[in-house]
């Protein structure tokens, strides 16, 4: 089934995915293109909307991003943010110049509710403005429809092209109904369906991996994170046990984590292979303390489990790949649609003989990721798995690694996140962990002294994980995870909690 589309032309705006995503939070298949893509090829996709994202450029500069003016004759409505409202204005003949006073962030905004842009909205509200440049004045044939204190035009409209701007970030959350204007242009100007839903297209990737891979043998390396776990559960559904699953345990996930994936695969029809390969790798890291020696050590020898596994099965015609959407916009390769080769994949090994590779998710959001994880019946414990990167706790012990404070780690890092549970903040904080220092500090317990761990306590909040904030915990459930982590789990007398935001910090400690 084809979706109905609307194509997101990227401007160099940093909120270029949101929007993408807000548009199929609405029920609306969404891609993202460069504003260089040519117009015939834009003719090719027929899409039912445009969307012209943000960007940090002046469009009266000849060497600022534009398009040619033959997208407004596509007869396709257009939506410009931001820079790309101001761009729309620029082409159709209207002026834009620097403004006397520049606005950022919570702005107060009027709008003309008999817009369709604003239909069934309140005509004053807060709206999330960062522009410097302003609509001076607005072209021939459009009118003002939203305006602020310092903008006299918020956001303009010329409905018998089907051109409509504005100027604040609809996309983001500090919009208030952001989220209602973009559904207002999806379905009362661009006349949407609402045809994207992860049922449907569960049932078309099925359909369509299954004519690809035929007879053919399946391979994928399956570290239990969201999107291998996904890509699992949907191959599985699709070529059943013609798919091979090779899970290496290194032996630095989280507390019976190994199980619970195992678990979580036990009665899907596939050849699930679980490597339990923990000495190996304490052996190859013993005397390490760097952090990137440590990455490097355990990706190396990742590839070397692997190919050890691997050559059990035979020859393999396809190798999955878990890439997402964001994976594809970041590249900036402006052809996509292009597999890599499959020296590109992970850091897998290149002797692999397949003809292609498997991509399930390249279309996918993280959070349509969890979604369709729910939709083909994952496990909740895998859907809604914290982000965990590839070296596991072997990241989050400061230092060389031991099994003494492998044992420590797993052990407060389960009551923190259990903590967190409890208190139910497991959804809205996007990361949270704990982390083992290499600090010992003096503290009392009982009548005698202790000289033990310093333990930290991580938790962030993020929309894209390029930027955070800390996790506003309250301290009611940081006391009780603090207490407990105390005195139930050996060798840690001090807990602290890390109020740093990225940057300057990053999320993980090493």
């Amino acid at each position: 089934m084809a979706h109905q589309l609307v194509i997101v032309l990227d401007f160099g705006g940093q909120y270029n995915q949101l929007i993408a995503r807000r548009v199929r939070e609405c029920g609306v298949y969404c891609e993202v293109h460069s504003y260089k893509t040519p117009i015939s090829k834009l003719r090719e996709m027929n899409p039912v909307g445009i969307i012209f994202t943000g960007g940090p450029n002046s469009v009266y500069l000849e060497t600022s991003p534009t398009v040619s003016k033959e997208i407004f004759e596509l007869g396709v409505p257009v939506l410009g943010l931001c820079y790309g409202c101001q761009l729309i204005a620029h082409l159709c003949g209207g002026k834009v110049s620097t403004a006397i006073t520049s606005e950022y962030g919570k702005t107060e905004t009027v709008y003309d509710t008999s817009s369709l842009l604003f239909k069934g909205l309140s005509e004053k509200n807060i709206s999330w403005m960062s522009h410097t440049d302003y609509i001076e004045k607005i072209p021939e044939g459009f009118k003002n429809v939203a305006y602020t204190e310092n903008c006299p035009t918020a956001a303009m409209e010329c409905p018998e092209r089907k051109l409509y701007g504005i100027q604040f970030h609809p996309e983001v959350n500090h919009t208030v109904d952001g989220t209602k204007m973009l559904h207002n242009f999806l379905y009362e100007i661009c006349g949407c369906k609402g045809d994207w839903t992860m049922g449907e297209y569960a049932q078309t990737a099925i359909k369509s991996i299954r004519e690809k891979v035929g007879d053919g043998k399946v391979l994928l390396a399956l570290s239990g994170g969201v999107d291998s776990s996904v890509a699992a559960a949907l191959l599985s559904k699709a070529v059943g046990d013609k798919l091979t699953c090779i899970f290496v345990d290194h032996g630095f996930m989280r507390k019976n984590e190994g199980d619970e994936v195992e678990a979580a695969f036990k009665d899907w029809d596939i050849n699930f292979v679980r490597v339990n390969a923990k000495e190996q790798f304490m052996e190859k890291l013993r005397g390490v303390s760097d952090p990137e020696t440590k990455r490097k050590t355990i990706g190396e020898e990742f590839i070397r489990v692997f190919e050890q596994e691997a050559k059990k099965i035979g020859k393999v015609d396809f190798l999955v790949q878990g890439t997402i959407y964001p994976d594809i916009i970041e590249s900036g390769a402006g052809d996509a649609a292009v597999i890599k080769s499959h020296h590109n994949v992970g850091g897998l090994p290149d002797y692999v003989d397949f003809k292609e590779i498997i991509e399930p998710l390249r279309l996918l959001f993280k959070d349509e990721v969890r979604k369709l994880g729910e939709e083909l019946g994952l496990s909740p414990v895998l859907v809604w798995r914290q982000p965990f990167p590839g070296p596991g706790l072997a990241i989050r012990i400061i230092g060389e690694i031991t099994d003494e404070k492998l044992e420590i780690l797993q052990d407060a890092d389960w009551i923190f996140r259990e903590e967190i549970a409890k208190a139910g903040l497991d959804k809205s904080i996007n990361q949270y962990f704990a982390v083992l220092t290499n600090n010992r500090s003096v503290g009392v317990m009982g009548d005698g002294r202790t000289y033990d761990y310093t333990l930290a306590l991580r938790a962030v909040t993020t929309t894209d994980f390029m930027t955070a904030d800390f996790a506003r915990i309250p301290y009611e459930v940081l006391e009780t995870a603090s207490s407990r982590i105390v005195n139930e789990v050996k060798s840690i007398n001090r807990i602290v909690y890390d109020v740093t935001t990225k940057p300057p910090a990053t999320i993980e400690w090493e």
